[in-house]
């Protein structure tokens, strides 16, 4: 799988290296593209996974807000009811494409 913004490939991993979550691709930290993503501020919690990282996207230069999100430490309870541990695993926004 492949997450793309136009022509950048920001992140790419073997289908079973990534983990499904509530309708999103989980990229592992690893197959993330060098210099893809810069940290964001914005904050949030959600309530079954914990504090999520959110992430600018960085392509030709230009910086696009939050199109992506980590969770560094999800709580227990999630990686538990995920399956697997999905820390540092970063998921796009639907802007960018993941496909095959």
């Amino acid at each position: 799988m492949k997450a793309r913004l136009g022509d950048a490939v920001l992140a790419e991993a073997a289908d079973e290296d990534l983990v499904r979550i509530e309708g999103n691709w989980y990229f592992p930290p690893a197959s993330i593209a060098a210099g893809a993503l810069s940290e964001s501020p914005t904050p949030y919690r959600c309530p079954w996974k914990g504090d999520a990282q959110y992430f600018h996207v960085v392509t030709d230069g230009e910086q696009h807000a939050d199109l992506a999100w980590s969770y560094p430490h999800p709580l227990p309870t999630a990686i538990e009811r995920v399956g697997s541990d999905f820390s540092g695993y970063v998921a796009f926004d639907p802007r960018v494409e993941v496909s095959a």
